[in-house]
C-alpha cells in the first residue's frame, strides 16, 4: 500500500469517526427534545398549579362549614338573677334549649302551639320510655302512628315538672331532639319578647 492509499484510509476513519460522534450528538438533543416537548404538552398538577388550589378551596370550604356550624349552634339558655330561664332566639328564628327527659339529655324545639312535649321512638328507647295509649299525630307532614306516655319528668334549667304527658314517635332532626309542648309549658308563666323568651315557675 502505498503512502497516498494510506492518508486515503486515515482520513475515511476520521471522518467515519466524526461522523459517528455527530450522530451520537444529534441523538441525544433529539431524546432531549421530545423529553422536553412531551413535558410541556402534558404538564405536572404541580407547575400548573391545580394541586395547591384545590387544597386552597378545600381549607377555605372546611372554614366555612366549621364557622357556619358554630354560627347556627342553639345558643345556651340563661338563668336570671329571679330563677327565670332566658331562652335566646336562634338565627332560624326559633328557641333552643338543652334539658332532660327522665334524665336522657335532649335539646328542646320550644313550641307554644304544639299540646305535648314529644319525642322519636329511638329516643324512648334509649330512655326505656315504655307502654302508654298508642294514638295518631296529625302533623304538617302528615297523619302518623305513635303513643303517649305519663308520667314522665322533664326539666330545664331551674325549671322541673313531673308527670308530664309525653308523645313518642315524632322525629326530630336526630334521636336527641325534642318538642318542647303544652303538656309542660303550660305549668309556666312565659313572657315573649323580640329576641328572647322567658319562663318564670309560678
Amino acid at each position: 500500500m502505498g503512502m497516498q492509499d494510506r492518508d486515503w484510509y486515515r482520513d475515511a476513519l476520521r471522518a467515519k469517526e466524526k461522523q459517528r460522534q455527530i450522530d451520537a450528538t444529534r441523538a441525544k438533543f433529539s431524546l432531549f427534545s421530545r423529553k422536553h416537548v412531551a413535558a410541556k404538552s402534558v404538564p405536572s398538577p404541580f407547575m400548573t398549579g391545580l394541586v395547591p388550589m384545590m387544597v386552597f378551596w378545600c381549607a377555605v370550604m372546611g372554614l366555612l362549614y366549621m364557622l357556619m356550624t358554630h354560627y347556627l349552634k342553639p345558643r345556651q339558655a340563661k338563668i336570671s338573677a329571679s330563677g327565670d330561664l332566658v331562652i335566646a332566639r336562634s338565627h332560624d328564628g326559633h328557641f333552643y334549649t338543652p334539658g332532660t327527659i327522665n334524665g336522657q339529655k335532649v335539646i328542646f324545639l320550644v313550641d307554644t302551639g304544639a299540646s305535648l312535649v314529644t319525642v322519636s321512638e329511638e329516643f324512648a328507647k334509649k330512655s326505656h320510655i315504655s307502654g302508654g295509649v298508642a294514638t295518631t299525630f296529625h302533623t304538617a307532614n302528615g297523619s302518623m302512628p305513635g303513643r303517649i306516655v305519663e308520667g314522665v319528668t322533664v326539666t330545664m334549667g331551674p325549671l322541673v315538672a313531673t308527670n308530664i304527658k309525653l308523645g313518642v314517635g315524632l322525629a326530630g332532626r336526630n334521636q336527641n331532639d325534642a318538642l318542647l309542648g303544652q303538656s309542660f309549658l303550660s305549668k309556666f308563666d312565659i313572657t315573649m319578647e323580640k329576641k328572647q323568651m322567658i319562663l318564670r315557675a309560678r
